[in-house]
Formats: C-alpha cells, sequence, structure tokens
C-alpha cells in the first residue's frame, strides 16, 4: 500500500480509503467506528492516518512510522489534531 489512510464523511456515511482512489475501502454509521478501522489500516501499512470532519477539514493526522508498534506503547506521532 502506498498512499495514506483517509476517514471521511460521504452520502450519510463514515468511510475509508487509501489516499486517492475514489472507492471506499470501508463504510461505517459513525465516525468513531470508521476512524478506529482507519487507525488499524494505516498501523497495519505503516502510513499516516488522516481523520477528516462531516465538512471535510482535518481533525486528526497521526503518523505511524514503519518499524515501531503503537500497540506496545510507542510510534504514533500527532502530527494535527484539533
Amino acid at each position: 500500500m502506498r498512499g495514506d489512510i483517509e476517514t471521511y464523511f460521504e452520502d450519510g456515511r463514515w468511510k475509508n480509503r487509501v489516499e486517492g482512489n475514489d472507492q471506499a475501502s470501508s463504510t461505517h454509521l459513525n465516525k468513531e467506528e470508521a476512524s478506529a478501522d482507519g487507525r488499524e489500516m494505516a498501523i497495519v501499512h505503516a502510513v499516516d492516518h488522516i481523520t477528516r470532519n462531516r465538512d471535510g477539514t482535518i481533525s486528526e493526522h497521526d503518523v505511524y512510522p514503519r518499524g515501531r508498534d503503537p500497540h506496545t506503547g510507542g510510534g504514533v506521532t500527532r502530527a494535527h489534531r484539533r
């Protein structure tokens, strides 16, 4: 996987996709579930996870560097959080 994971709202649903793709990888009823799923995808692929608000603005931008395991207490860098 090359692109970062984006969690966004579209057509009444929260979705995740690899940035640059038109099609969603997953859809969810609420932001919390979508964000948790997007976070796991980003961790597995060691890419950034960008969470957007309903209006498209960025609410969180987390960085998951390759070779660090955030499940054991390290690895996430908060690049941007609102």
